[in-house]
Parts: C-alpha cells; sequence; structure tokens
C-alpha cells in the first residue's frame, strides 16, 4: 500500500509540473532583416548579440545590393526590416507606402575609396591615374541597383573622367563582388567603401577616399517593413541597432554611427 501511494503521488507531481514547465516555453520568432551586403560583418555581429539578449528571437539576413532588396519588398518578399546603403531605395519604398515611416532612422554613413590589388606594381595615386594605359579593368557596382556603383559613377564624373575610362569598367552586381575582383587580381582597381576595403585588409589596399564633394552622402536608413507579422521584434532590433551597443559594432567595422533622424 506505501509504494502504491508513493507511486501515486509521483504521478500527480509529474502531473502538476508539466503544464507549468509548458507555460514558460514561447514560440521563437524569426525576423528577416534585408540589409545592404557592405553591412554583413556588422550585422551578422549584432545580431548575435541581439539573439543573446532575446533568446526567443532570431534574426535571418537577407543580404544584397540596396536597389535589389527594395525591388524584392515591392514584390511581396517577407521582410521584416531593410536597411539600405542610400536613401534613394528607402526613399522608393517610403514614396510608395512599403515601409512604416515612424520607424525609419538613418543610422550610420560612409566613405568611398579607390584600391588596388595588394600585390600590384602599378602607381596609382589618383582618380586620375585610372586613365593610364597600364590600368586595363576597373570594377564598380552596378549604378543602376548598387549604391556603391552610382557613388562611384558620380566620383568618376566628379573627376571628368568618365568617358575615358568607360570602356575599361567592370560592372559588379554588389560591392562585395567589387571587392573580390579586387582582392583576387581579376581586376587592376575598384571602387568601394572604406568598410569593404577594411574587411580584406591584407589582400587590397586604399589609395586614396573620394572627396566628400565628389557624390552625394552616403547615409544608411533603416525602416521596419510595412505590414510585417512580426512587428514589434522588428521595431525592438532598429532599436538595438541604433543603441550603445549596435553603435560600438558598427564603429568597430568602420561605420560613422549617425545620431537617429530622418
Amino acid at each position: 500500500m506505501i509504494k502504491k501511494n508513493i507511486v501515486l503521488l509521483l504521478i500527480s507531481l509529474s502531473v502538476a509540473v508539466l503544464p507549468v514547465g509548458f507555460a514558460r516555453a514561447e514560440p521563437t520568432t524569426e525576423i528577416t532583416v534585408s540589409a545592404a551586403i557592405s553591412l554583413k560583418n556588422a550585422f551578422e555581429e549584432i545580431g548575435k548579440l541581439y539573439e543573446s539578449q532575446n533568446q526567443n528571437t532570431k534574426v535571418l539576413f537577407n543580404l544584397g545590393a540596396s536597389g535589389d532588396l527594395a525591388t524584392q519588398i515591392k514584390g511581396g518578399a517577407p521582410v521584416d526590416v531593410f536597411a539600405s546603403a542610400a536613401l534613394k531605395d528607402m526613399d522608393e519604398l517610403d514614396n510608395t507606402g512599403f515601409i512604416d515611416k515612424d520607424t525609419r532612422t538613418n543610422f550610420v554613413s560612409n566613405s568611398v575609396v579607390l584600391i588596388v590589388p595588394s600585390s600590384s606594381k602599378i602607381t596609382v595615386t589618383s582618380f586620375e591615374d585610372l586613365k593610364k594605359a597600364e590600368i586595363k579593368k576597373i570594377a564598380i557596382g552596378n549604378p543602376k541597383t548598387v549604391p556603391a556603383g552610382r557613388y562611384a559613377d558620380e566620383t568618376l564624373q566628379y573627376c571628368k573622367i568618365s568617358d575615358m575610362i568607360e570602356s575599361k569598367l567592370i560592372i559588379g552586381e554588389n560591392v562585395r563582388q567589387v571587392l573580390d575582383y579586387v582582392a583576387q587580381g581579376e581586376v587592376d582597381a575598384g571602387i568601394v567603401y572604406s568598410t569593404d576595403a577594411m574587411v580584406r585588409q591584407q589582400e587590397v589596399k586604399i589609395i586614396l577616399t573620394a572627396p566628400d564633394a565628389s557624390h552625394k552622402p552616403i547615409i544608411y536608413p533603416i525602416a521596419v517593413v510595412k505590414g510585417t507579422k512580426n512587428e514589434k521584434a522588428a521595431k525592438s532590433f532598429i532599436v538595438f541597432v541604433t543603441s550603445d551597443e549596435g553603435r560600438r559594432i558598427l564603429s568597430k567595422y568602420g561605420f560613422k554611427p549617425m545620431a537617429p533622424s530622418r
């Protein structure tokens, strides 16, 4: 009888305890962040830290050229947060009602640099030197979809050498592809963000930074995509990106944090 009572007691305790355990378990929320590929390293670190502090939220990154990402969102891609490398692409989504205006903020800026392979023996000290006969291939992003490509194009026009080097241009699908071309020695020079050059500083060398006046300001905006089913988590992620912790990580990768603004 004693043994039977003990068994019944254990069963009753297990029944009492299990529902409590299950009540504490919360479903995992997944948010998809479509971000300019130049943010890759910084955002991946931010994502891991964010997940460690928000254990029921998983951050998935969709990285690419800002123009392509904006097109995906217009086409109905299930995206919760959009971070662009240019105001233009965010403005297009804003003006057509694809983002939550109240969540939009500018959070970092960047610089455009001229780079060559570390092994290059060609003397290049200015953008004008790209006209040299020894420089046969110059990589830039596609100006139609890649913000870095637009800034590069503006810089080349500012230096009045666009027409003279047009036949040398190798067009990349995004800024990291341009970086790859230069790092692997497939081209003689390229124009990327300073933050990209930092990622592979053993393989490329920075020749110079484009003057601020040579291109539009390089400002990165971020916003929640309208209609997301994960609005709370999406807003929380943006708050984290613009927090002191987020700004510290962005600075580590060479970005210049800005006070949140429209």
